[in-house]
């Protein structure tokens, strides 16, 4: 061959664009459109159709941004059309509601219904065809619920935009109707344009010197030479006949095998609003549906029982229609979650939730049970999660997001995912590197080339089908699967369910390499701070609902009063799905994170109720004079676990003026606070240690710019540690009028345009200073943290994670401890020496960093801080602006337990109500082993569940004793089934003695007699 290569793929795209792509539609004919646009929110149906649609033209501008207008399409199929064959041709509505060359999902889309109302498939971009069964003459009478989405980003430019507000997004049209026509498809020059797709993906994949090339590149030159370019329709077939022979030629016997699962990754909320969500699974659900009208052999699989919840209560027709393809194993529900969560911040029970509450719902509505956890994107996995998912009853663990890793590669894609506990996950992380894909040669050549266990296996799994916004699987789509079933050059594809890949893997891999602790991912580290209102919430939610099922049992045992099932469950479902992983951190729209915040204070206000219902019931008609309710593990002011009585008296602490600055003391510690509002002394009165390191004061507010190359909202890099300021100077300090029991200094700085009070409080019985930080709020790209350095050694520091804490170093020997600069914990951060540490405990933080540094004298410093609050500016401008409280707490401690103490005892305060004591339903003799729910069984029986966890991290031995007569004990996994006897070494009249590795966790199902 001697014209130029390059030239000869120009000549065969070039006819592609302008030969083939024209003739894929024979004729068409423009139909007849009226149109409403909807004055607000959507509205269904029913509703729509009987309101006065006006004459609409192709043309004309229409939808304001988020809003909605239905658009009423007829007309007759033209009788002409009778001379084609209908084996060649199909009759099709073509729709472009004037879409943009963006992606798919991020803009406007459309759902078609029959006028008996019957929804058909979804319009957008790059599946914009609607089937018609109308012969020629055949009436055409569709109604078409247009979305006018604004794309809010896509080219991720991260520019500031009002469009994620409706309030701010405006009113004018944004979209141009393009085209609404009749059209018949001509099915041969189809299959070719596919037949080209796929041979030209896989030539551009295969190196320039093959024999494969060549011959692909010259059966397509061959192709190009015989067909008519003024009678695409008539030679197609001749086209077709000549690429035959390249396209049978066989996969090579050791070729990549991947299993493509049919997929829409539909974020729950992101750069759209939730309602717009359940409208995008009705669309994209709707293309699987008619997708699996006419390819038998195609598989679907969805995650997100909320998706489905939506479904069910939105588009009963449309949830009827998946439940059949659902139990015949088409429509395949996977991940068992109620939505796809962020597993940084959650708390351990609300992941144990999210479990219960979509495997359930699975369960019960499709009689399926998931066995693979399915996270594609989010933004990195606790080290907790392995054995949450075992102790589910699943198997498999799924995610693509590591792979957007900054600094390192993760080593494997295959491999046993090892937790806290030991508990290991067969685990895969597609090499194919997207969960979008579009079966495309470079995708699939990506996935050969980038598998890490070559040699040792040869499977990997490609998630193909537009995602993010929906839209899912094309026919495109599933023609390249069917060309590259086998075919030589390319990986072998297989259409299959992920049960199929996971059970075909783990047995061609029986010893996969290991992982230990946790999968960060290398990027978005600002996650665990942005929108901190709806990281607040969903913190303090996750405590009210563990009061409110803890009283309500106790109130259910103690006086037979009603177990509020329905209420209870309602609030978990909206804290669950405000666990989607762009929506807890802080990744979304301002609409979103309106009606996030609106939703926990609906929260709180439910759990408030059913918590005063339940100790109104305890109480009695009789009730006394206040007590006190602790809902902790632990006792707290001589308050047992778990129950209720008169607060232990404690003398108040001392408070000294010094030197413009004021000491602190009760009868465990010594706290100074200088001039300055800073903390420059903590000294455990038991031992005469001093925690805060001479010349290092700790309580310093530290002003950082945050400008992260790119994800404004996500990230926080590196870079910005070389751009701060400490703010240090207070604008007052001042004593607080005397409280009961305590002692507090008051301090106020002003910077910027912000504001901030703190209240530095010693209470009579805890070494424990505790700081309330009110922020006033009103910077742009600053990031705020609050810096506390400790005269400690520590090499490694302790976080808490869901049942259990993990160690990070502290030091930066390597490239991953280098990435590690910004880290997830939960109510708690311990550094510590043997024998002697100090914990941070907060109420709603998550973001922190633990350093240390060498000082002059020898000594080594150990840095604590804590991220308060962000300001980026995309995709909500406003982010975090306003009024801000956060409660840090500050105490001497000898191991992780006191941290682990201090955590819960700032997050679950104690309550005054009135009553008399009440003894608790439940205790641990151990410390070590932590109660962190109770609650009646999910069937209803009556049963009670009790989960708890080691807590030290080592091998525990202790009694859990039951206040109410129970009949029997048996373990459970967190779905309240039966499972083996593991941690119960023996019964007793009053409970059980358990034996627990480190961080076990248990779930107990007790049957009260």
């Amino acid at each position: 061959m001697h014209e130029n290569t390059a030239l000869i793929r120009a000549r065969i795209r070039r006819f592609v664009s302008e030969r083939i792509t024209p003739a894929l539609y024979r004729s068409s004919s423009p139909l007849t459109m009226s149109a409403w646009e909807v004055p607000d929110e959507p509205v269904p149906f029913a509703e729509a159709m009987n309101q006065g649609f006006q004459p609409f033209e192709t043309g004309t501008l229409w939808g304001k941004p988020w809003g909605t207008t239905w658009f009423h399409v007829t007309g007759v199929v033209p009788e002409e059309w009778s001379r084609f064959n209908n084996l060649d041709t199909r009759t099709e509505i073509l729709v472009d509601l004037g879409f943009l060359s963006g992606q798919s999902g991020f803009q406007a889309e459309g759902l078609v219904y029959d006028p008996q109302g019957r929804i058909v498939k979804a319009v957008e971009p790059f599946n914009n065809y609607v089937p018609i069964t109308a012969g020629p003459g055949g009436v055409v009478d569709v109604y078409i619920e247009a979305a006018s989405n604004p794309d809010v980003g896509s080219d991720w430019s991260f520019q500031p935009t009002a469009v994620g507000d409706k309030a701010t997004a405006g009113t004018d049209p944004i979209y141009r109707m393009r085209r609404m026509d009749i059209a018949l498809l001509d099915r041969r020059v189809w299959q070719l344009d596919r037949d080209i797709w796929t041979l030209l993906g896989l030539m551009e994949e295969l190196s320039a010197d093959l024999p494969r090339t060549a011959e692909i590149l010259r059966a397509l030159e061959a192709m190009v030479d015989a067909m008519d370019p003024d009678d695409v329709s008539g030679t197609a077939e001749l086209g077709r006949g000549i690429l035959a022979p390249v396209l049978a030629l066989p996969a090579y016997a050791s070729a990549h095998r991947v299993v493509a699962v049919g997929h829409a990754h539909i974020d729950s909320a992101w750069l759209w609003p939730v309602r717009e969500t359940i409208r995008k699974c009705a669309r994209t659900f709707s293309n699987v549906l008619q997708l699996m009208d006419e390819d038998p052999n195609f598989i679907f699989a969805c995650s997100s029982a909320q998706q489905y919840a939506w479904m069910k209560e939105h588009y009963p027709q449309l949830f009827e229609r998946i439940r059949e393809r659902a139990i015949e194993g088409r429509f395949v529900p996977v991940g068992g979650m109620w939505v796809e969560s962020d597993t940084n911040m959650p708390g351990g029970e609300a992941l144990a939730r999210q479990l219960l509450a979509g495997k359930s719902f699975f369960m019960r509505e499709f009689g399926v049970e998931p066995l693979e956890v399915w996270l594609p994107d989010s933004f990195g996995y606790t080290a907790a999660f392995p054995q949450i998912v075992a102790a589910a009853g699943s198997k498999y663990f799924l995610t693509q997001k590591i792979s957007w890793n900054e600094t390192n590669t993760m080593p494997h894609h295959t491999f046993n995912w090892e937790g806290i506990d030991g508990t290991r996950v067969f685990t895969h992380f597609p090499p194919v590197d997207t969960y979008n894909s579009v079966l495309s040669g470079e995708e699939l050549a990506r996935a050969q080339r980038q598998y890490a266990e070559k040699g040792a296996s040869n499977v990997s799994l490609v998630p193909f089908g537009y995602g993010d916004g929906g839209g899912g699987p094309t026919r495109e789509m599933l023609a390249a699967a069917e060309r590259t079933e086998s075919l030589e050059g390319s990986p072998r594809v297989s259409i299959a369910t992920p049960r199929a890949f996971f059970e075909t893997a783990e047995a061609s891999y029986p010893h996969p390499p290991v992982w230990s602790g946790e999968l960060y991912l290398e990027f978005h580290r600002g996650t665990y701070t942005s929108q901190a209102k709806t990281k607040s919430g969903n913190r303090r939610s996750e405590h009210l609902l563990r009061e409110a099922e803890l009283w309500a049992t106790a109130a259910t045992i103690r006086t037979g009063a009603e177990y509020p099932y329905d209420r209870i469950e309602r609030a978990w479902q909206t804290v669950l799905l405000n666990q989607f992983h762009d929506i807890l951190p802080g990744s979304s729209i301002a609409w979103v994170h309106q009606v996030a915040e609106e939703s926990y204070a609906a929260v709180r206000e439910e759990l408030d109720d059913v918590i005063a219902t339940a100790l109104a019931a305890l109480a009695g008609p009789d009730a006394g004079g206040p007590v006190v309710y602790n809902p902790s593990p632990f006792p707290v002011s001589g308050i047992p676990a778990f129950s209720a009585g008169v607060r232990a008296e404690a003398s108040t602490p001392r408070v000294t003026p010094n030197g413009g600055g004021f000491v602190l003391e009760n009868d465990a510690v010594r706290i100074e606070i200088d001039s300055r509002g800073l903390l420059v002394s903590l000294v455990d009165l038991g031992t005469g240690r001093e925690a805060v390191p001479a010349g290092e004061p700790g309580n310093v507010l530290q002003l950082f710019r945050d400008t992260p190359t790119q994800w404004d909202a996500w990230d926080i890099d590196q870079h910005y540690q070389r751009n701060g300021v400490e703010l240090l100077d207070a604008d007052s300090v001042e004593l607080v009028p005397e409280g009961k029991g305590s002692v507090a200094v008051r301090v106020t700085r002003s910077f910027g345009a912000s504001t901030v009070s703190q209240e530095l409080r010693l209470d009579a019985d805890e070494p424990t200073l505790h700081i309330s930080t009110s922020v006033d709020w009103h910077e742009r790209q600053k990031l705020l943290k609050l810096a506390f350095p400790f005269d400690v050694h520590a090499d490694r520091a302790a976080s808490e994670i869901q049942f259990g804490h993990i160690y990070r170093p502290t030091h930066v020997n390597t490239s991953w401890d280098a990435a590690r600069f910004e880290t997830c914990a939960h109510r708690w951060v311990f550094a510590a020496e043997p024998g002697f540490g100090v914990a941070v405990a907060n109420d709603s933080t998550y973001g922190h960093d633990i350093g240390r540094r060498t000082r002059a004298d020898g000594g080594t410093t150990t840095m604590v801080r804590e991220s308060l609050l962000r300001a980026p500016t995309f995709p909500d401008p406003t982010a975090d602006q306003g009024v801000h409280v956060f409660h840090t707490s500050v105490g001497i401690t000898p191991d992780v337990l006191g941290a682990a103490e201090a955590g819960y005892r700032l997050n679950l305060p104690l309550r005054e109500a009135p009553g008399a004591a009440v003894a608790p339903v439940v205790t641990s003799e151990n410390p070590a082993i932590v109660i962190e729910a109770v609650k009646l069984a999910e069937d209803r029986s009556g049963d009670v569940i009790v989960r708890l966890y080691e807590a030290r991290g080592s091998k525990t031995t202790g009694a859990v004793a039951f206040g109410f007569p129970f009949a029997e004990v048996t373990e459970t996994d967190i779905l309240e089934r039966a499972s083996r006897r593991l941690a119960i070494d023996s019964n007793s009249e009053d409970g059980v003695r358990l034996t627990l590795r480190a961080f076990q966790l248990v779930t107990l199902r007790i049957a009260r007699r």
